[in-house]
This record gives structure tokens, sequence and C-alpha cells, in this order.
């Protein structure tokens, strides 16, 4: 997981990494993958050949790490580069430190300069906003197709981070390449964060930022009856969040979810979790530290906005779900998939195999990722179009 806040005090010394960030990780994604199959409602894992090919094969300089041996070349390459950081763990950090170590981003985008990756020329175009919340005021990101014609459909974007770490720009590649690939405005929404913004202050921000898109949509170029809500990681536990609040509140339901590995259970004993204890750029104390600084206790993460396999799921809108094979939250996102099936939600999920949490938003030199975002992104124009 990823995440800073603009209204933060670490957000100011992050500056200069930030501007990077956005003018070169935002364009990590834009090349379109090759068209995938959607699936069905059964889980898939997605072998070796069904990915795409990414523009230049990166290696690892040693071998595969003992947690993960079959991880991808090029999945092991960004890990590799992450750990040469040699920022100290999350878990021995305040949120306020964690805030300023190194993220994935920052290892794609070394990695893409070493590599001297092309960059693809931009097919949106961006603007921030400010969107009021209970209190306080909470900033949006909006890209918006530089071609076609407009009202385009609109997808709500939550990034990642354990509710705690994190920001906007760790996110732009995913949020943009979505935009690019759907033909679609992408509302991206920050949240306020842990733990200085305790549980449900996150969920409750997501709820806000989608409902202003709602009644803005049209100011957007959006159209009013296509709107579908997408997350990764703790944003994944938002998207879902999000429509289960619409739908409880009487208000417009999205006509779509996609979840990328989820936080869905609190259940940290699962088989994902046990095997994958040790994961980067994801492991089991470092999940353990988020939920320690967003929850108030432990016993939070019995409530069903955590521990979203025991909500309510029936009457939400068709899921896409999207797993990593090597991360503790693989399980959650089958038995979330499960639970929405259960519940009479249509369901299309995929698990890609040798790759990290985190690796969704690494299309430029990582091939599952490629092939990741095109198999979202022909979900989201199938229920567009529907």
């Amino acid at each position: 997981m990823r995440t800073t806040f603009l209204k933060q005090p670490d957000f100011i010394s992050r500056v200069c990494k930030a501007t990077i960030a956005t003018a070169i990780g935002c364009l990590l994604l834009t090349a379109c993958g090759s068209k995938t199959e959607t699936g069905s409602d059964k889980d898939s894992l997605v072998t070796e050949t069904d990915t795409a090919s990414a523009p230049k094969t990166l290696k690892p300089t040693a071998a595969a790490p003992a947690w993960a041996p079959d991880i991808k070349p090029e999945m092991q390459a960004v890990i590799e580069k992450l750990v040469n950081y040699k920022d100290k763990p999350i878990p021995q950090l305040t949120a306020a430190e964690a805030r300023k170590n190194h993220t994935p981003t920052d290892a794609v985008m070394e990695l893409i300069s070493e590599n001297n990756i092309p960059m693809p020329e931009a097919m949106v175009d961006t603007m921030g906003k400010m969107v009021p919340v209970k209190g306080d005021s909470i900033p949006v990101r909006i890209y918006t197709p530089k071609s076609g014609n407009a009202p385009f459909p609109v997808i709500v974007y939550y990034h990642g981070g354990g509710f705690v770490i994190a920001d906007l720009d760790v996110y732009d590649a995913s949020a943009k390449s979505l935009a690019e690939q759907t033909g679609a405005v992408v509302v991206s929404a920050a949240y306020r964060l842990a733990p200085e913004h305790k549980f449900p202050t996150a969920h409750d921000d997501a709820y806000a930022a989608y409902l202003w898109t709602v009644k803005n949509v049209v100011s957007l170029k959006g159209d009013p009856k296509k709107i579908a809500v997408a997350g990764e990681s703790a944003g994944g536990n938002l998207a879902a969040n999000v429509s289960i609040m619409a739908r409880d509140k009487g208000a417009a339901l999205p006509i779509h979810q996609l979840l990328v590995y989820p936080v869905a259970g609190s259940d940290m004993t699962t088989e994902s979790y046990q095997k994958y204890a040790s994961a980067k750029p994801l492991d089991k104390p470092m999940m353990e530290w988020f939920v320690k600084n967003y929850l108030h206790n432990m016993g939070e993460g019995k409530d069903p906005r955590i521990n979203l396999v025991a909500a309510n799921l029936k009457g939400l809108p068709p899921t896409t779900i999207v797993m990593a094979e090597i991360d503790p939250l693989q399980r959650d996102g089958e038995m979330l998939g499960e639970k929405l099936k259960s519940a009479g939600v249509k369901v299309s999920s995929k698990t890609y195999p040798g790759v990290t949490h985190e690796f969704f938003g690494m299309g430029l030199v990582v091939p599952e990722a490629k092939d990741a975002m095109a198999y979202a992104a022909d979900e989201l124009k199938m229920a567009f179009k529907k």
C-alpha cells in the first residue's frame, strides 16, 4: 500500500519528489495492453502466455527472494530497486516518518530513467479541485480525455496506503491510465489520513467525494448514468464501501466497481497472510501497523466497513477484482469475490502470478501490470456500454 496528504506537514518536505513523480510517474501506464479475455463469473489465474510484453525487459541482479521464488524478473527488479533505498521498515516508524519513505512508484520511475523507457504522450488533461468534507476539505485530481465527445463515462478512484500513507501523486499512474484506456473522466479522490484522522474518516471522505462527483458530473463533462468506482488496496475497500453507502442511503448507485487487491477482511491468519507474511512491498507487520494507526481499537476490525466479507453485499453493482499472487491480501480479494457472488452480484476476477502488491501501477515495466490494466479497462468499458 502507499499515501501523504496535501494538508499534512510532511507533504511539504516531499514537494520536490512529488513534482517529479507527477511528471514521470503519471505516464507509467499510458501504453495500452493487448485486448484480454474479460472472463466470466469465475476467478481465473492468468498464465504467463496471457500477459502482454513490456516495452523493455528488466532483469534482476540477484536470485529470487526466499519469500517469492517464482517472482517475475521485472517485478523482482522493482522490488530490488525499492529495497536498495534502504529505508527503515515502516512498522518501526511513526506515520509522519513513514510518509517520507520511498514508494514503489519511486522505484519504477528510476528504472524507467535508467533503462531509457519512452514515455507515451499524455492523452488526458488534468486539473485539481478541493472538495468539502465534514469540518475540512480534500483534494481531488480530475483526468479528462483530450479526444472524444462529452458526456464521458466517469470513474471515481481511491488510492491505497493503508489509510495512513501515500497520496494522489503516488497513484497518479493508475488513475491516469484508467482515464486513457477507458475514455472516461477519472476523479482521483484523496482522503484524510490516520492516525491524525481515525476510522471512519477515510470512509466518510470517500463517500463525500463520490457525492460531490455525482452532483457535479455535468460540469465535469460526465454522464450521470455512467459513474463507476475504483480503488487499490485500502482504496479498494473505500470503493466498495462507497457502493454500500450509496445503496443504504438511497444515492445513485455506481454502475460498476473495480477493486484492485482490496483490503476486505480482518483475519490476518489466512493462507496468503501466512505464505506471504514477509513479502515486499507489503508484509504482515505493515498491515498490523496500518490497522493500529487507523482504528481506535482492534475490535473495530470486525466492523463490516473494514471486514467487508461480513458486510451485507446484496444489491451491489457488478464487480471486477484484480489480485496479485505474492500478496498477503490475495485471499481477501478471493473471499470478497466469493461473498459477492453468494449475494447475487456478478463478479469477474483475475489473479496475476509472480507479481506483488502494488503491481497494478507499473505497466511500462511489468508485463502483468500492463495486462491487468487492459483487463480492468475492458471490464469498465463493457459496463459503460450497457
